[in-house]
C-alpha cells in the first residue's frame, strides 16, 4: 500500500533560527539544572533506591525497594540508570541523565519523522513545540521510565506508519523492536498504543487485510519476543506467580479496574491536564479545533495523527487509574498536528495568553500558599506551605517573565511562530531555574538533609514511620524499613509524631520532617526506673 505524504508548500523562509531554537530547547528543557534539586518522591525516590539496591544486592536482573520485590516496572530504565550511576556516581544528575537523553532522542525523532513525511519546517516546529511544553520537560528531567517509554512509543507508532506508507518490512521490524524495548520499559502499554493506533487506522480506511497482515506477521512477533521475553521468563522462573500477580495483574490490568494509590478521576480528568501540559502552547488548541478537519481526515498522515492522540485519550480516560503523564503518550501526534497551525501568519497575541496566566499564577503562588496553609488537612503539607520562604530573585524573574509576555502579546512585528518558540524557552528555563528549586526546598530538601545526617549512624537501624519518602533511603545509603521505631533506632517521622516516641533525641527538624534517635533499651529502662534518695536508679518490682 502506497500513498502520497502530506506536504506543506514551501515559501523560501530561512529555517536557521528554528534550528538554533531547537538546540536551545534541548539544553534548557532537558539538561539545564538537571542535577540541581533533590529527587522528588515518590517516583524519583523509588526508582533511584531500586537502582541503588541492584548494586547493594549485586543483582541486576530483579528490582527491590527497601528489601521488598518491586514489580511496578520492568527492567530497562533501571539498567540505564545503573549504567549512568556507574559512569557519574550516585547523584541527582546521574539518576536523571537517561531521561534527559531519551527526551532529547524523542525530540529529534519527531523532527526526523516530520521531515520525512512532510518537510523539515514542520518537523522542526513539531520538535520545538514538544520539547518546550511543560509536561514533556517535566518527564524529560525526571528519574523515571516515562521519557524512555515516550521515545519508544513514538518510534513504534512512527515506524508502523512508515510501513503502511512505504510497504518496507524493515519499518515493521523496527516497530517490533521498539515495542519489545517498550515492553521492557513499562509493559503492555508499549503494545496497546501502537497496535491500537495502526489497527484503527487500517479499519478507518477499510483496509482490514492490511491490518490483519500487520498484526499477524510472525517475523515481527519473533523480533518482539526475542527482545522482550527473556527477562520476563527469567523473572517468572525466579519469583513465580508473585511476579505475574504483582506486575501483570496489579500494576497493569489492575490500573484499569480500580484506582491505584488514590490516583483516580472522572472521565473529564484529562481536559485540564491537557490545558496545563501543553503550556505555553495551549493557545494553539483553538486553531487546531477550528482547522480543516475534513482535510485532515482525508489526508493519511492527518488521520493517523488524530487516531494516535484520540486512542491514547480514550484508553486512559476509560482507565480507573489516572495520572497526568499518561496523556503524554499521545502528545507526539498532537504536536505534529499543531505544527502547521503554529506557522500561520497574522495577529496572534492571544496565543500567549495562557502563558501570561501561568506566570501570573506562579508570581502569586507564595501568597496563595500562605493563605491556603491553615485550611490544609495534611499536617505535613501544611507544615511545608507554612515554611515556604521565597527569595527575592524568584519574584524578580517571574515579574520579568510576565512583562516579557505582555510585550510579546502587543508586539506585531514578530511572527507568531517565533513568539511561541521564545515563550517555550522562557517557560522551561523559569520552571527549571526558579519553580522547581522553590518547591524542592520545602518538599525534598529536608528529606535529603535528614538522609545525609542518618549516614552518621551506621551502627543503628534506620526506619521510616508515618511517611513514605523513598529518596530518604537513597540519601541515607541504607535499606530503610517502614515500621514503628524501636529503642536504638534512628527514625524519620513527621514532626507532629515526635511526642509519640519514647525517650529520644531530635537530630534534625525542618518543614514538618524530623529525624530522631531513640535511646537504647537499657538506657530507656534506666530512665524510667525510680531513683533512690541519692539519685541512683533502682529496679521496679512487680507487686
Amino acid at each position: 500500500m502506497r500513498f502520497a505524504p502530506f506536504t506543506v508548500a514551501g515559501d523560501g523562509r530561512d529555517d536557521r533560527p528554528l534550528y538554533a531554537g531547537l538546540a536551545l530547547a534541548l539544553f534548557f528543557s532537558f539538561f539545564y539544572q538537571l542535577g540541581a534539586v533533590p529527587l522528588f518522591d515518590l517516583d524519583e525516590g523509588a526508582f533511584g533506591q531500586a537502582t541503588r539496591e541492584m548494586f547493594l544486592r549485586g543483582d541486576f536482573m530483579s528490582t527491590y525497594l527497601n528489601g521488598q520485590p518491586r514489580h511496578d516496572k520492568p527492567i530497562l530504565s533501571y539498567w540505564l540508570q545503573a549504567a549512568s550511576l556507574r559512569a557519574f556516581g550516585v547523584n541527582e544528575f546521574a539518576f536523571r541523565l537517561p531521561s534527559a537523553l531519551a527526551a532529547s532522542a524523542w525530540t529529534l525523532l519527531v523532527f526526523g519523522f516530520g521531515r520525512r513525511v512532510a518537510d523539515s519546517r514542520r518537523g522542526l516546529l513539531a520538535a520545538l513545540l514538544l520539547s518546550t511544553s511543560l509536561a514533556v520537560t517535566a518527564i524529560g528531567k525526571a528519574a523515571t521510565a516515562d521519557a524512555l517509554l515516550n521515545l519508544l512509543l513514538a518510534a513504534s507508532v512512527m515506524a508502523l506508519y512508515l510501513y503502511l506508507r512505504e510497504g518496507r518490512r524493515c519499518w515493521l521490524y523496527a516497530a517490533a523492536a521498539a515495542m519489545g524495548l517498550g515492553f521492557l520499559t513499562k509493559g503492555p502499554v508499549a503494545v496497546v498504543i501502537p497496535g491500537g493506533v495502526s489497527l484503527l487506522y487500517c479499519a478507518s480506511r477499510g483496509e482490514w487485510r492490511d491490518g490483519l497482515r500487520l498484526a499477524l506477521d510472525w517475523r515481527a512477533w519473533l523480533v518482539f519476543f526475542a527482545i522482550a521475553a527473556p527477562w520476563y521468563l527469567l523473572q517468572y522462573w525466579r519469583e513465580g506467580e508473585g511476579f505475574v500477580l504483582g506486575f501483570f495483574l496489579r500494576h497493569n490490568w489492575g490500573r484499569f479496574q480500580q484506582p491505584l494509590e488514590g490516583h483516580g478521576g472522572g472521565w473529564w480528568y484529562y481536559a485540564p491536564v491537557l490545558l496545563v501540559g501543553l503550556l505555553p502552547h495551549t493557545g494553539l488548541l483553538p486553531r487546531v479545533a477550528l482547522a480543516r478537519w475534513r482535510a485532515w481526515i482525508a489526508d493519511p498522515l492527518g488521520r493517523y495523527l488524530l487516531i494516535w492522540f484520540g486512542w491514547v485519550l480514550l484508553v486512559f480516560s476509560l482507565a480507573a487509574t489516572k495520572l497526568p503523564h499518561y496523556l503524554t503518550y499521545g502528545y507526539t501526534g498532537l504536536f505534529l498536528l499543531m505544527a502547521p497551525e503554529a506557522d500561520k501568519p497574522g495577529p496572534a497575541g492571544w496565543l500567549l495568553f495562557p502563558q501570561l496566566l501561568f506566570f501570573g499564577l506562579l508570581l502569586a503562588l507564595p501568597g496563595l500558599a500562605g493563605l491556603a496553609a491553615p485550611s490544609v488537612r495534611d499536617e505535613l503539607a501544611r507544615a511545608q506551605l507554612q515554611g515556604l520562604t521565597v527569595p527575592l530573585d524568584y519574584y524578580a524573574v517571574l515579574a520579568a517573565a510576565v512583562l516579557l509576555t505582555l510585550y510579546g502579546m502587543r508586539e506585531r512585528r514578530i511572527a507568531p511562530v517565533y513568539k511561541l518558540i521564545a515563550s517555550g524557552l522562557m517557560l522551561v528555563s523559569v520552571t527549571s531555574g526558579q519553580v522547581a528549586p522553590l518547591v524542592a526546598s520545602v518538599r525534598q530538601q529536608p528529606v535529603k538533609d535528614a538522609g545525609l545526617l542518618a549516614r552518621q549512624y551506621p551502627q543503628q537501624p534506620v526506619v521510616m514511620w508515618g511517611v513514605n519518602v523513598p529518596s530518604f533511603s537513597v540519601y541515607s545509603g541504607r535499606i530503610v524499613e517502614r515500621r514503628a521505631p524501636r529503642p536504638g533506632d534512628v527514625a524519620l517521622v513527621k514532626s507532629t509524631s515526635l511526642p509519640a516516641l519514647e525517650a529520644h533525641e531530635v537530630l534534625y527538624q525542618r518543614h514538618g520532617i524530623a529525624l530522631a534517635r531513640l535511646a537504647p533499651a537499657a538506657v530507656e529502662a534506666a530512665s524510667r526506673a525510680p531513683e533512690q534518695p541519692g539519685g541512683a536508679p533502682v529496679a521496679e518490682t512487680v507487686p
